[in-house]
């Protein structure tokens, strides 16, 4: 190489290193002042510049800076918990979209005036379950802290005896909607509150009509409609004939079943049979195993009931709005086969044991229904979720989750005998004082009342039973008498 060519590279090398040299500069300087305005370089803070707070959602609280400057403010909003929650900021129409577990959302509020905000999660139950904060702006009212706002706060005595009342009339409200206490409300059993529709679901559906060859012809058709979850909540629900949850198909082993479905919702839908032995083109998930069944139009399932089954219905198409929303319901196959006869744990079953009872419990905790036990919420689950047996009376419960939780079920006084888990019988039946049902699962219990009195039966995840000053969604009871 010659010593000109040399020198040029030489200068080339030089200047690149010079320009290098520049940019990294540069950029040092653009970082810096990005760092200085607070945004980590993102440009302008549309919010107003430094106005930002950190929220945080979890079960089943609101925690984080919930005091703010006036002006233009962004909320920084991140879900800790394992459901989806969101936050709404009450007369500002304002709120965030729905937010998975471990992820965040910007909410920018403009023009924020002095003031107390109510703001809470509006997934349904959420709120009640304590997921309500005030957003201060501009120094004035009380912020809620995060000890508040979970509901672990020291309580004064004054709030006691003001949540003890409000406890006592709650819970006064539940006996006299089970007809156990004077005088009785409205929207009690046989009172329907809602125009046109049942008062409770699970209704046994009677075959439309019987063909010539036994087959049971049955009509469902789903709709949107107006639903009482409890007495005087009135909510938009999604629903089959009417009632959350739909009626309960029940049908003998062997049975011939055709199932004449309408759908009148505002989109397509169709019916999924859970946990029920069918060929794939019954199995209703358009449309993979079958055509699409678009709003005003029906489809038409046939199969036979070749296997014992405790099964549930519900819709697959836009599951994720219409089953919350209270788009399902039981179907059943024979009669499980009973541990007559048999010592378990030291427990005797009667090999002529006769129970006296056969009941759903479809669990639920999303969608407008929200926390609830029969598509009621309490005290309205004294219609939908309370066994009346006397005392010694052997009955039998078929749980059942639609919701989006695992619900641990808990039954006082008794405890219950898992003799067939998703429709399958038990070997090895075995008794529990709580039962943990996850969605999709069926759980078949049988229950003596060997003590009288009202005894609770609820899911023991607190916050899905109880607030400080009442009961709320998901409690039932069984009440013994002599």
């Amino acid at each position: 190489m010659s010593s000109e060519n040399r020198d040029r590279q030489w200068w080339a090398v030089t200047i690149g290193v010079l320009a290098l040299v520049y940019l990294i500069g540069a950029g040092i300087i653009v970082l810096a002042a990005a760092a200085l305005r607070g945004d980590g370089g993102s440009g302008g803070d549309e919010a107003g510049g430094d106005n930002k707070a950190a929220i945080t959602l979890s079960e089943f609280k609101i925690e984080g800076d919930l005091s703010v400057p006036e002006g233009d403010v962004e909320l920084d909003v991140t879900n800790a918990g394992a459901v989806e929650h969101n936050l709404v900021v009450t007369d500002l129409e304002k709120q965030t979209p729905n937010i998975a577990g471990g992820s965040s959302a910007k909410l920018a509020l403009s023009g924020l005036k002095a003031g107390t905000y109510e703001v809470y999660c509006a997934i349904p139950g959420h709120k009640d379950a304590g997921m309500v904060a005030n957003l201060v702006v501009g120094g004035s009212g009380e912020a809620t802290d995060a000890a508040a706002s979970s509901g672990s706060h020291s309580m004064t005595q004054e709030e006691g005896a003001r949540y003890d009342k409000a406890m006592v009339e709650n819970m006064t409200q539940f006996l006299q909607i089970a007809g156990l206490a004077e005088p009785k409300l409205a929207g009690t059993k046989g009172d329907p509150t809602i125009e046109n529709g049942p008062v409770t679901g699970n209704q046994k559906l009677a075959p439309t009509e019987i063909l010539a060859d036994g087959t049971k012809v049955f009509d469902i058709t789903a709709r949107v409609g107006k639903w009482e979850v409890e007495t005087g909540k009135v909510v938009e629900a999604w629903m089959y004939n009417d009632q959350v949850p739909g009626p309960w198909i029940d049908v003998d082993l062997n049975d011939k079943v055709k199932v004449r479905f309408k759908n009148l919702t505002p989109a397509m839908s169709d019916i999924h049979w859970h946990g029920i032995h069918l060929p794939n083109s019954m199995d209703g998930v358009a449309p993979y195993t079958q055509d699409t069944v678009p709003s005003g139009t029906d489809f038409t399932y046939e199969f036979v009931a070749d296997r014992l089954a405790v099964g549930m219905y519900h819709a697959h198409s836009h599951g994720e709005q219409a089953v919350p929303n209270g788009m399902f319901g039981m179907f059943t196959i024979g009669d499980m086969p009973l541990p007559k006869g048999r010592t378990i744990s030291g427990i005797e079953i009667p090999a002529d044991v006769r129970p006296v009872l056969e009941m759903p419990m479809i669990l639920n905790d999303a969608g407008n229904i929200g926390f609830s036990l029969n598509g009621k919420s309490f005290p309205a689950t004294a219609q939908s979720a309370t066994a009346v047996v006397k005392l010694n009376d052997w009955f039998i419960v078929h749980y059942q989750s639609e919701g989006l939780q695992i619900h641990p079920m808990h039954m006082h006084g008794f405890p219950q005998l898992i003799y067939a888990k998703d429709g399958i019988p038990l070997d090895q039946p075995y008794w529990a004082d709580t039962i943990n049902i996850a969605p999709g699962e069926r759980y078949t219990v049988l229950v003596k009342a060997v003590t009288n009195g009202e005894w609770l039966w609820h899911c023991h995840i607190l916050t899905h039973v109880e607030q400080k000053d009442r009961l709320f969604g998901m409690a039932g009871a069984v009440v013994v008498t002599p």
